[in-house]
């Protein structure tokens, strides 16, 4: 039991953390110290809370899948999200076919 109170009271402080963090303006290193806050409160969810961390075998197998999944549609998201400012110019035709003049 004082595991899951150890493990509560971290993610408290790092709840905390994360609104502390909010409010100073670290530029662009804002969302990067959030991300790495998060990550770290995920880690202990999925370890204690999920129990990843006492079982073997299938439990963590399911969980590499979910996170290669995870990178899986996170590609084709950020291949999406990257790829919308592709738009051609648009020009008539004598630059396209110059034979149509």
């Amino acid at each position: 039991m004082s595991t899951y109170v150890g493990v509560f009271l971290a993610l408290l402080v790092g709840t905390a953390l994360t609104t502390w963090v909010a409010y100073i303006d670290l530029g662009a290193f804002n969302t990067v110290v959030a991300l790495v806050i998060a990550f770290i409160k995920m880690t202990l969810v999925i370890l204690f809370f999920m129990h990843v961390k006492y079982n073997k075998g299938l439990t963590r197998i399911v969980i590499v899948a979910a996170f290669f999944w995870l990178g899986i549609m996170m590609t084709f998201m950020l291949a999406d999200e990257l790829s919308r400012n592709w738009t051609p110019t648009v020009s008539t035709w004598n630059t396209i076919l110059p034979f149509l003049r």
